[in-house]
């Protein structure tokens, strides 16, 4: 919490971290969360939800939005906004709409990795910021783990692809099914291999 208390030192009360899940997938939403934690915050076990085991991430996941004294919100910005805007773009209006939605809004955002043009609010950028700050790694887990559980759900609808086990990214497996059945509605056509596919799919 070096960062946030910095902040709040200055007189800057609610400092907000900024994190997203589903960047570099070639299926499905990017999700973006934002959290609030209170003055003090400890957690043994939390930080970079890449670190963290997915049995870990679920439990921490609970504890954190059960919490009442956590602020945090969740933004889904959808695979047809994706292809409209690109997924950078995406992530980045993401983390605007994720962040405006908590309330009271945040003085300070920390963002993981760099900072976001025209961001409507004072901003700190943390390269690897979801390992040096609670308040990122808070929402890394909180994206994490509702965009894993999307795709589970997705993979009920579209069993042939496999999202359950690779959670759309670009997987051997996931590149086989894509080969055998094509691209479905929540595949990213503006990504590469997605488009490639497309294009063979629809020629035929």
């Amino acid at each position: 919490m070096a960062h946030e208390r910095s902040w709040r030192e200055r007189g800057f009360a609610r400092v907000a971290g900024v994190d997203e899940a589903g960047r570099g997938p070639l299926a499905g939403p990017v999700h973006v969360a934002a959290v609030v934690l209170p003055d003090g915050f400890e957690h043994a076990d939390l930080h970079d939800s890449k670190q963290l085991s997915e049995a870990a991430r679920e439990r921490i996941f609970e504890e954190l939005t059960g919490r009442a004294d956590v602020a945090w919100s969740l933004v889904v910005v959808e695979v047809l906004e994706v292809d409209r805007i690109n997924v950078l773009q995406a992530a980045r209006v993401g983390m605007r709409r994720a962040v405006l939605a908590l309330q009271p809004v945040p003085e300070v955002v920390l963002v993981d990795g760099l900072e976001v043009p025209d961001f409507p609010f004072r901003q700190e950028a943390l390269v690897k910021g979801d390992a040096r700050s609670l308040s990122i790694a808070a929402a890394s887990v909180i994206a994490k783990v509702s965009r894993d559980r999307y795709m589970r759900e997705l993979a009920k609808e579209f069993p042939e692809y496999g999202f359950e086990r690779h959670k759309g990214y670009g997987t051997a497996a996931h590149l086989a099914a894509l080969q055998e059945h094509g691209p479905c509605v929540h595949h990213r056509i503006s990504f590469s291999p997605v488009a490639q596919l497309t294009f063979s799919f629809d020629a035929a």
